[in-house]
C-alpha cells in the first residue's frame, strides 16, 4: 500500500507521517518511510531539494521550480517508492507529486491544466492508495514553524524561497490541496491538526489506515477530532477578550505546553507575566524570549531569574532597549552572550554601546559588531563598516546600514546589490531611497514578503500603492502599516479582515482603544473568535493599549505606533 502525506508547511505531516510508520512497525506490517526523520532517503533528492529551498536563487522561475521539484519526487519514486512496493512493504512518503499541483498551481498560480500531464509522466502511473492531508489554519502553522525555529535556535529571518513569497502561498496552497481532495474523496482522508493532542491525533490516523489495509472501507473523508475546549457562545466582545484568550491558553497548555508560552511572546501586562512564571522551570530559554520589548518591572525581575539559565535568550531580547538598566544587563551576559549582546545595540549611540562594540572588535566579533550598527551614521560608525567591507562581509554591511538615507549609506548600497540583494533589501526598513525604491521594484515578484516588510511606517505614493496591490495575495501588506493610524491603513485594514483576520488586529497594536478600534476588532471576532491567532493578536492590541494609556502616551496619525518598534509575533 502506498500512503502519501501532504500539507502546507508547519502542519505536521512529518510527525505524523513517522508516528503512523513507527506504529505501523509495532502493529507487524513491513514499512519503508521514504523521508524517515524528515530526511528523503535519495542523497539525490537531497541535494534537489537544496535548490528548491535556496532564497538565494532569486531568478529561478515558477517553470523552473516545478520541474525541480518534479525530479526530486520523480528520483524518490525510482529509488524508494517503486521498490518498496515491489517488495510487498508500506511505503509512506511526505510529499509527493500532489504538493507540485498545488504548490505550483494553487500557489504560484501556473494553469492546473499545463501541470498534469507532466505530474503524470513523473509518477510513471503510480499514484498513492492513500493521501494524507494534515490540514490546519496557516496562521497556526506559522506559529509552530516559528517556534520550531525558536527552540532549535535558527534564526527568525532565515526564508526559503517559499517564505520569500510571503504567508499568502501558504493560504493559497491550502486552497489547493482542499480542492484536490474534493476531486478525489475516496482517495484522500483529511486529518485535521487545530486544536487536539498529538496522541489523539497519531490514534485515530492510526485507526483509519489499519482499517484500510485491513480491506475495511471508511467513508469518513475528514477526522475531525472534538477540541478540549468549546468555542465560546456568542460574538466576543473587546470586553471579554482576555477571560476568552486566557481559558484557550489554558487548553493549549495541556496539548502543547510550548506553544503556549509561545503566545505570550512580547504581551505586556500582569496576567502575561503570571503566565511566564509557570513556564520558566520547563522553558527558559523560551521564557526568556517571551521578554522581547519588554521594559516594566515584571519583565527585569524575570529576566535576572532567567540570566545565568538562558543567557543568549535574554540579551536578545534586550534588542530595542537603551535604559541603564539593559546597559547593565548586556555588561554582565557579554562573556556568555557575545554576539547576541552586540546584535542587540541596534540604534543605541551611548558610551556603554560603543564600550561594547570596541570590545567585540577586540574579540574577533566584526560580524555581529555590525549586525548591531543599524541607525549609526558616526564616524566610528563608518569605520566598522569600511572593515567589513574588507573582509568580504557583505550582509553584515547592509544589515549595517538600516536607518540611514544618506548620500552615503546609499553609495554603499549600490556596491553591495551586486553581493547580497536580500540583505540590502532588509536594510531599507522603513527608508524611501532610490535604491529602495529601486529594489522593491526589481523584487517585488520574487522575494514580495521581504519587499512588503520593507515599507512598514512609510506613506509614500508608491508604497500605498504596492501595499493596495498585493494586500490580496499576502499578509505582509498589512503587516507593513503596524500602529499606523493613516486614513489609507484603515481602508487596507477594513477591506482585507476576513482574508488576514490575525494579521489586520497585530497591525493594530499600539493604537489607542478607540471606537474605530473595537469597532473592527469586534466585527473580525464575530466571525474569527474561535481561531487562537486571532484571540491572541485581539488580547495583544488590549494589553498593549492599556499599557501605552497608563504611560500617557498617544498614537500619531501617519507614524509607527511604538517606539522603538518592538519584534511583534508574526502569524
Amino acid at each position: 500500500m502506498f500512503i502519501d502525506f501532504e500539507g502546507i508547511d508547519g502542519s505536521g505531516k512529518t510527525t505524523l507521517s513517522n508516528l503512523l510508520a513507527g506504529r505501523l512497525k509495532k502493529l507487524g506490517y513491513r514499512v519503508a518511510h521514504a523521508r524517515e526523520g524528515g530526511e528523503l532517503r535519495s542523497s539525490t533528492a537531497r541535494r534537489v531539494r537544496e535548490l528548491t529551498r535556496d532564497a538565494r536563487l532569486l531568478e529561478m522561475s515558477t517553470r523552473a521550480e516545478f520541474f525541480l521539484n518534479l525530479a526530486r519526487d520523480a528520483q524518490q519514486l525510482e529509488e524508494v517508492v517503486a521498490p518498496a512496493l515491489s517488495r510487498g512493504e508500506v511505503c509512506i512518503t511526505d510529499r509527493y507529486l500532489y504538493s507540485q499541483l498545488a504548490l505550483s498551481g494553487g500557489g504560484r498560480g501556473l494553469p492546473l491544466a499545463e501541470l498534469r500531464p507532466a505530474c503524470e509522466l513523473a509518477s510513471q502511473g503510480l499514484w498513492p492508495d492513500l493521501v494524507i492531508l494534515v490540514d490546519v489554519d496557516p496562521d497556526l502553522a506559522r506559529l509552530r514553524k516559528r517556534l520550531g525555529k525558536a527552540q532549535s535556535d535558527r534564526s527568525a529571518e532565515s526564508d526559503s524561497r517559499k517564505g520569500l513569497a510571503g504567508a499568502g502561498l501558504a493560504v493559497r496552497t491550502r486552497e489547493a490541496f482542499l480542492a484536490l481532495a474534493r476531486e478525489d474523496p475516496r482517495r484522500w482522508l483529511i486529518l485535521e491538526n487545530n486544536d487536539v493532542p498529538l496522541r489523539v491525533l497519531e490514534q485515530r490516523l492510526v485507526d483509519a489506515v489499519v482499517a484500510r489495509l485491513e480491506g475495511r472501507d471508511t467513508p469518513v473523508q475528514r477526522i475531525v477530532p472534538s477540541p478540549i475546549a468549546p468555542p465560546p457562545p456568542g460574538p466576543v466582545r473587546v470586553e471579554q477578550v482576555e477571560e476568552h484568550f486566557f481559558q484557550t491558553l489554558d487548553a493549549v497548555e495541556l496539548r502543547e505546553p510550548a506553544l503556549a508560552l509561545w503566545l505570550l511572546d512580547g504581551l505586556p501586562g500582569l496576567a502575561a507575566h503570571q503566565r511566564r512564571l509557570d513556564f520558566v522551570e520547563r522553558f527558559p530559554s523560551l521564557t526568556a524570549r517571551g521578554l522581547q520589548g519588554l521594559d516594566d518591572d515584571a519583565a527585569w525581575s524575570l529576566r535576572e531569574v532567567l540570566a545565568p539559565l538562558a543567557p543568549l535568550q535574554v540579551a536578545s531580547g534586550l534588542t530595542g532597549l537603551m535604559s541603564p538598566r539593559a546597559a547593565m544587563m548586556r555588561e554582565r551576559l557579554y562573556v556568555h552572550a557575545p554576539a547576541e549582546v552586540l546584535q542587540g545595540l541596534k540604534a543605541d549611540d551611548s558610551p556603554q554601546a560603543w564600550a561594547l562594540r570596541e570590545r567585540g572588535m577586540r574579540d574577533g566579533r566584526l560580524a555581529a559588531v555590525l549586525l548591531g550598527l543599524a541607525g549609526m551614521d558616526s564616524e566610528e560608525s563608518w569605520v566598522v563598516r569600511e572593515a567589513g567591507m574588507s573582509r568580504g562581509l557583505h550582509a553584515e554591511v547592509a544589515r549595517s546600514l538600516g536607518g540611514l538615507s544618506d548620500a552615503r549609506a546609499e553609495a554603499l548600497r549600490e556596491v553591495l546589490l551586486p553581493h547580497d540583494r536580500l540583505a540590502v533589501l532588509r536594510g531599507t526598513l522603513g527608508l524611501d531611497t532610490p535604491v529602495a525604491r529601486g529594489l522593491r521594484e526589481a523584487l517585488a515578484d520574487k522575494a514580495l514578503k521581504l519587499v512588503l516588510r520593507s515599507l512598514t511606517g512609510l506613506s509614500s505614493r508608491e508604497s500605498w500603492a504596492l501595499r493596495e496591490r498585493s494586500a490580496h495575495k499576502t499578509k505582509e501588506a498589512l503587516d507593513s502599516v503596524d500602529g499606523m493610524s493613516d486614513p489609507r491603513a484603515w481602508k487596507l485594514r477594513v477591506a482585507h479582515a476576513n482574508r488576514w483576520p490575525a494579521t489586520v488586529l497585530s497591525s493594530l497594536r499600539g493604537l489607542p482603544l478607540e471606537p474605530e478600534t473595537r469597532l473592527l476588532m469586534e466585527r473580525i471576532l464575530e466571525t474569527h473568535a474561535t481561531r487562537l491567532p486571532v484571540l491572541r493578536n485581539a488580547y495583544s492590541v488590549i494589553a498593549t493599549a492599556a499599557t501605552l494609556d497608563a504611560r500617557g502616551w498617544v498614537s500619531r496619525p501617519g507614524r509607527p505606533a511604538v517606539e522603538p518598534p518592538s519584534q511583534q509575533m508574526e502569524v
